[in-house]
């Protein structure tokens, strides 16, 4: 086996610097848009100090930020504008409404349609407006039926992964890989050129989420049918002996030590007075307090005043005259991209003051946080967080409506605007004038998105919050590495490696190998930066056996979009992965046979259709 010589020392660079960039991105503790943003600026710094010249011209590290300008980051941005228009209007809501009534009647079916349709409209949206609608229709189902939710969540994200790999729109990825091979010199790639091997592929998959995965995963209960934590609201009044009588209210919270929560103060019924920190108490006044009851009837001994349940201010709370809370209802909220709570914390968004609703607890990569307030109140929230709230239903329904948070029970309905129908109009344009040729995605999506914000389907502020700062550092960034590896000869490099350790085997052979070669790095760091990195090396290998480059092309696009096996391989496996407490293992569990059957179901269709 003789390697091919080194590379000159701008592609040696060049890879180290590649090794560094993917150990970066499987780091959880460095944020990814830090990672990328760092590795983009290294390629610039190094290459403008160092230049790189060939025969032909001299390569300018400017050149390196070309990647904000690339259509295919034009299109991924425009498609997140126009999805988010999808899920502020509740365009798909109607569908969901439908899968519950169906799930009544027949689950098993009704898990199979789920599926196939999370599938289907995957292909043509991305897939985070899909989850979020089906996550709610699944766990009403659950809470109605008494069944669990963990045996069907991370089946319906996982065929949504498996639907978006069948059109070059799909997924993010699909898009950056057409577009770099297309700058390479190949034919670009049509919307549905390589819709066969992966419907038939996916097909298999489905039956496999359908029959066998929901039987390798746990039934457990989901926190919101855990009620041991509940909040009520009730009155603690100032007695004579009490050490606040006659003292300012910053008084009461310092005997408390801050935890108490005061939410009004009342000198005789229904007489509401300001909570200056300054005011003095007086025997009969009314502290209206929000709390467990444990931390109610410690504020009780502490404050030695008598405690009240809302609407029963004559008679004390004993075993006849309980806490009660029969307008308060708990649920589940999940953070994703484009909410407003993402990269915040509920202290600073002032959550209580904006929907009156009280956080119990954060679930977040399968830990459960402890019901510390101030302590939730501090943590930063990120997509995928999951927050179990409780307050009452008129609330709960504000909340829903402002479409700040994902709402996982089934309180109230989903919201349906009347603009959905134009969105859903919209989308269809987009895809359909794609798909014809009419446009290419690059200019017909910026099209739809301008349309989504003209028609009142979304404003400006949804239209910003709908792009990821992660997505466009990761994309330009990949597109960076993918550029320098390519003019350097580092990809080249690579390839001609891979041919030698391949040795004399079948194209059809390498094509798998590769393949499986990338579905590995796509469930360690960025599928993205894996697809991007991944085309001009398939291209070099596909070039040095003399044979066509499309299905060496393709075994990278279906390899990075293998995203099963980890909860960090794809956003929407964090959503569902806290949505439903799975642990690692069970992504492991799931994950890995997924994998290995499309890995080995795209290693047979590959090479038929295309070599």
């Amino acid at each position: 086996m003789i390697f091919p010589p080194p590379p000159n020392s701008h592609a040696l660079a060049v890879l180290i610097l590649t090794a560094i960039a993917l150990i970066l991105f499987s780091r959880e503790k460095i944020s990814l848009e830090s990672s990328s943003l760092f590795i983009l600026i290294s390629l610039a710094v190094g290459f403008e100090i160092f230049p790189y010249q060939t025969d032909e011209k001299t390569f300018h590290a400017v050149d390196f930020f070309m990647g904000f300008g690339n259509e295919a980051l034009i299109a991924v941005c425009s498609l997140m504008i126009a999805g988010q228009g999808i899920l502020r209007t509740g365009a798909l809501d109607p569908i969901g409404r439908i899968l519950a009534k169906l799930w009544r009647l027949s689950p098993t079916l009704s898990l199979l349609l789920t599926l196939l349709l999370g599938a289907f409209i995957s292909a043509f949206i991305n897939n985070v407006p899909v989850v979020v609608l089906l996550l709610p229709v699944l766990i009403s189902v659950s809470l109605k039926t008494g069944e669990s939710a963990t045996p069907i969540l991370m089946p319906m994200g996982f065929s949504t992964l498996l639907g978006g790999t069948s059109t070059t729109i799909g997924t993010s990825t699909n898009l950056l890989v057409v577009a770099v091979a297309t700058e390479m010199g190949l034919k670009k790639f049509s919307m549905f050129d390589f819709a066969v091997p992966a419907v038939l592929a996916g097909s298999i998959g489905i039956l496999y989420l359908w029959l066998i995965a929901p039987r390798l995963l746990p039934k457990r209960k989901i926190a919101i049918s855990d009620s041991s934590a509940r909040i009520f609201t009730a009155h603690l009044a100032v007695t004579e002996e009490s050490p606040i009588n006659g003292k300012a209210l910053i008084k009461a919270l310092e005997l408390t030590d801050g935890k108490m929560k005061i939410m009004g103060l009342e000198r005789g019924e229904g007489n509401s007075i300001m909570q200056l920190p300054d005011v003095l108490l007086m025997p009969g006044d009314h502290l209206v307090i929000n709390d467990t009851p444990e931390n109610l009837k410690e504020f009780e001994t502490v404050l030695h005043g008598t405690l009240y349940p809302v609407g029963s201010e004559d008679s004390p709370v004993d075993e006849n005259n309980p806490l009660h809370d029969s307008d308060q209802q708990i649920a589940e909220v999940a953070i994703f991209q484009g909410s407003q709570l993402n990269s915040t914390t509920l202290n600073n968004f002032r959550f209580f003051d904006r929907y009156g609703l009280m956080p119990l607890a954060l679930h977040r990569s399968g830990k459960r946080f402890k019901r510390i307030e101030d302590k939730i109140g501090e943590i930063r929230l990120r997509v995928g967080d999951i927050l179990l709230i409780q307050g009452p239903r008129s609330n709960i329904t504000n909340l829903k409506k402002s479409n700040d948070v994902l709402v996982l029970d089934s309180t109230v309905d989903l919201p349906y605007s009347k603009k959905a129908p134009i969105a859903m109009g919209l989308m269809l344009a987009i895809i359909m004038t794609a798909a014809l040729g009419v446009l290419p995605i690059a200019i017909s999506a910026p099209c739809g998105a301008l349309l989504m914000i003209m028609t009142g389907c979304l404003d400006w502020r949804d239209a910003t919050r709908a792009l990821s700062a992660q997505v466009i550092l990761i994309v330009v960034t990949s597109l960076a590495l993918g550029t320098a590896m390519l003019t350097t000869g580092g990809a080249e490099y690579l390839g001609s490696v891979f041919v030698v350790m391949a040795g004399h085997a079948s194209p059809p052979l390498v094509i798998s190998g590769l393949m499986l070669l990338m579905a590995i790095f796509t469930n360690i760091i960025s599928n993205n930066a894996t697809a991007v990195i991944g085309t001009p090396i398939a291209i070099s290998i596909a070039n040095q056996m003399g044979q066509s480059a499309e299905p060496f092309v393709l075994a990278v696009l279906f390899g990075a979009n293998m995203s099963f096996a980890t909860p960090m391989a794809y956003k929407t496996n964090l959503l569902v992965m806290n949505a439903g407490e799975y642990s690692f293992t069970d992504f492991l569990k799931v994950g890995i046979p997924l994998v290995i059957i499309m890995w080995a179901t795209l290693s047979f269709l590959l090479p038929i259709q295309f070599l």
